[in-house]
């Protein structure tokens, strides 16, 4: 049989070999084009609509196209990579749509499409394609529309199994390629050093080594069925453990109390992350449904199944009670999909454990209908149905009109960049809005973040920041330059050596010397956070204070030399050794400072 089998698979490969391979080749190629446009910015990457469609499609479908061929016919081929191309081509677009005119504004849709594509995108879109993918070839193999659990679960471990190892071949093969480029740099042939650093290498030869690696293990079932055994053996055993760890922590919560639970701010994502274990572990037990298991492993398994229900019920709880405190945000919105899900395998598996008559059988059914679940949900939430962006943005805007949420209190800012294009129209709507309560508060605020072009800050100084309150000049007697203080440090790149000039409540001590003799003072700030060094702050011509240079020494490691700065117990003198000058640059030489030379600074009077 072994024999046979084997004879079996060179077939196969003989007659899809070619075509895998020149897939990989062809995959290679449209993404090396495609890089290279999105780097000179040729067509299409200044139009949106076309390059992310294209990127999407082109590291998604090939993958899949590999798998398909040989075991489905041509025609189903065709049929089912057009269904994944008209997917791929809604979402893409959809992705495009729903991008705010921050990103359009920067250019970050015309050029650098590769990075500006959004990552849960892309993510859950190769989910998606996984879980159809499978559907699809288990309905191949058993020719009916819904096939049989043990072809669901074969084909869809061979898939997941096939991808993990075709990563672990592309990974092992650069490592060796690495090691060749080192080897012949030794003999002062840098030739594949230099190849490896070009696109038109490294694009191609990735993508058909996962074209060969995802042929290799295509055919050697045996070897895939074997690997997968041996990793689901592993990850039952670990059932008990989880089983027993979820049933003390839901024994604790009477004596605990739900408030702990509350008060972490997360409390929905534990939960969930607890469900998926178990559900993963669960499955690692039953297998096909016809994989013999040890007793204890039997028992785990039927209690982890029912103790999934609880855990669903309180994280839905928990995200009820932000919704109705707070509202719907984009991260509540996904959340509410995730419990979706979450809920039809807690209510699936509960029942399953209660046919005590069967090895868990039942979840055999629940897991089929739950895949075309997660299916719908995925749809929805990358689509315009349940944009989550959309959801969120409309429901805390309809809080605001009806006074649940006051306008002074209200996140404008969280509409300008996390509520994509549906956020900027919603501001723009508010920015004009004439009646209701608080209107002309609406129309300011809403006006203030249209205008806001970093999330990080909002483009004007924080009111309760003041630079005179957060740094400590010693001697107390001494002031910093008028200037220095009228920076707005909060739009220098410099800024982040120092939080204490651009955050509120973050507290360092200056000096104000002349280290260089010219007769303007320079501000060296110290004693700014864990893991800093003092850093010197200059005025530039232009007028602007800049950072020009540190002490390299941690002081936030040695109390002793805060103290003596503080105290004004330093002296300026010439450093000992010559600075290098190269190109017209100057290098100087740092001194080591370390624990022994705390010691020391300790040690003098």
């Amino acid at each position: 049989m072994e024999q046979d089998e084997t004879m079996l698979d060179a077939g196969v490969s003989r007659r899809v070999m070619v075509l895998r391979l020149a897939t990989g080749l062809v995959q290679g190629a449209l993404l090396y084009w495609l890089y290279q446009a999105d780097r000179g910015g040729w067509w299409p990457a200044g139009t949106p609509y076309v390059m992310t469609p294209l990127l999407m499609a082109c590291a998604l479908l090939p993958a899949m196209l590999i798998s398909a061929m040989g075991h489905m016919a041509p025609k189903n081929v065709a049929q089912w990579m057009l269904a994944a191309v008209c997917v791929v081509l809604v979402m893409a677009l959809h992705a495009v749509s729903r991008q705010s005119d921050l990103a359009r504004g920067a250019g970050e849709l015309a050029k650098g499409a590769f990075t500006s594509i959004p990552g849960p995108m892309m993510v859950f879109g190769a989910v998606f394609m996984y879980i159809a993918h499978a559907l699809v070839m288990a309905g191949a193999a058993d020719k009916r529309r819904v096939a049989s659990y043990h072809t669901y679960f074969e084909l869809a471990w061979k898939l997941a199994v096939q991808l993990m190892f075709s990563a672990f071949f592309v990974g092992a093969l650069w490592l060796v390629l690495l090691m060749g480029s080192g080897l012949f740099a030794m003999v002062k042939l840098d030739f594949l050093k230099q190849m490896m650093e070009e696109s038109w290498f490294v694009v191609p030869v990735i993508c058909f080594a996962w074209s060969c690696a995802m042929h290799i293990t295509d055919v050697r079932p045996a070897i895939v069925r074997g690997i997968r055994s041996l990793l689901l053996v592993l990850l039952s055993w670990i059932l008990p453990v989880a089983a027993l760890i979820v049933s003390g922590f839901l024994c604790a919560l009477p004596f605990t109390g739900l408030d702990v639970l509350w008060a972490t701010r997360h409390a929905t994502s534990l939960l969930l992350a607890a469900d998926a274990v178990l559900i993963v572990l669960i499955n690692a037990a039953f297998q096909n449904g016809q994989a013999k298991a040890a007793l204890v492993v039997r028992v785990s398994a039927r209690v982890a199944a029912l103790l999934i229900l609880p855990l669903t019920a309180i994280a839905v709880y928990a995200l009820g009670l932000r919704v109705h405190d707070y509202g719907w945000t984009s991260d509540r919105v996904i959340a509410a999909a995730c419990l979706v899900v979450a809920s039809c395998y807690a209510l699936g598996y509960a029942w399953a454990a209660h046919r005590y008559e069967t090895w868990l059988c039942p979840i055999a059914k629940v897991n089929v209908a739950t895949a075309f679940v997660v299916l719908a949900v995925l749809l929805a939430l990358f689509t315009p149905v349940s944009d989550p962006a959309r959801l969120s943005v409309s429901n805390q805007v309809a809080r605001l009109e009806k006074g649940r949420i006051k306008a002074a209190q209200f996140d404008f800012h969280y509409l300008r960049f996390d509520g994509q294009r549906y956020g900027q129209e919603a501001l723009t709507r508010l920015s004009q809005q004439a009646t209701g309560p608080d209107a002309a508060l609406i129309r300011d605020l809403a006006a203030k973040a249209l205008k806001e072009t970093n999330r990080w800050h909002d483009g004007l100084p924080a009111a309760p920041l003041s630079i005179t309150d957060n740094v400590k000049v010693w001697p107390s007697s001494t002031r910093l330059p008028a200037s220095f203080l009228a920076q707005k440090w909060y739009n220098m790149p410099d800024a982040v050596q120092a939080q204490c000039l651009v955050t509120s409540g973050r507290t360092c001590d200056a000096l104000v010397i002349d280290v260089d003799g010219d007769g303007k003072p320079e501000v060296l700030l110290f004693n700014t956070g864990p893991y800093t060094t003092p850093s010197l702050y200059a005025e530039q011509a232009d007028g602007k204070w800049k950072a020009v240079g540190h002490l390299d020494a941690d002081e936030s490691l040695c109390q002793p030399l805060i103290d003596k700065l503080k105290a004004g117990q330093y002296t300026l003198v010439a450093p000992r050794m010559k600075a290098l000058e190269v190109a017209g640059q100057v290098l100087q030489f740092q001194s080591e400072f370390g624990p022994d030379n705390c010691k020391l600074i300790k040690a003098a009077k």
